[in-house]
């Protein structure tokens, strides 16, 4: 939980900005998936000197201009801050899954345990109600690095029919590679992370994009 109780998009990013500066990393590889991936894209376009590569896996920025016409988060979903069923997380991972059937119990029970830490449920009950992606697609037309973008076919929380959309979006980039996983959902790391981890090791290491780099 951040004890300022801001979980907005600038706050977030703000915080990135520092934690990078505070490493002194220098140029980076910056890798971000659903939330992750706008702030990714708002760093990239915002700092183009300090990022040398991006990695979007199922970025959520489109899906969350939707989310925000709809509405945000009711109010009796507040009720979790006291009841907290293990139905929840398991029911959200499974979703999030394309073959259910390949969740682990303990990854459940895993999730679980992390919302049940102190204040964790209402500090994530507060993102998602302060979630706003900004003006995403001119964010992400300013995107000049190279990047490698990819998504679960099965994705049922920020649809792969999205691919199309950042494809376009994405013109300014130096260059742009997408690989998608059919029968993966958006918990893509958790269902296929080491057939996605071998993709990013090969983008990452092919020869023209370090020639580019140099």
């Amino acid at each position: 939980p951040d004890p300022t109780g801001d979980y907005s998009q600038e706050r977030t990013l703000a915080l990135a900005e520092r934690l990078i500066d505070a490493l002194d990393l220098g140029k980076v590889t910056l890798g971000g998936t659903s939330m992750g991936g706008t702030v990714a894209i708002h760093y990239s376009a915002a700092h183009p000197e300090r990022v040398e590569r991006l990695i979007l896996l199922s970025p959520g920025s489109l899906e969350g201009q939707e989310q925000k016409r709809r509405g945000n988060v009711p109010k009796f979903a507040y009720a979790l801050k006291y009841i907290m069923p293990r139905a929840l997380p398991e029911f959200m991972l499974r979703s999030g899954f394309g073959d259910p059937s390949r969740l682990p119990e303990s990854l459940v029970d895993r999730w679980y345990d992390m919302w049940m830490h102190e204040g964790q449920r209402e500090a994530q009950l507060d993102r998602l109600s302060q979630y706003e992606a900004g003006d995403i697609q001119g964010v992400i037309g300013q995107v000049r690095a190279p990047v490698l973008l990819l998504w679960g076919e099965a994705n049922t929380t920020a649809h792969f029919e999205q691919a199309d959309e950042f494809m376009h979006l994405l013109k300014n980039a130096a260059s742009l590679k997408l690989i998608s996983y059919p029968g993966v959902g958006h918990m893509a790391v958790e269902e296929a992370g080491a057939e996605i981890g071998k993709d990013v090791r090969a983008w990452l290491d092919q020869p023209e994009l370090q020639q580019a780099l140099h």
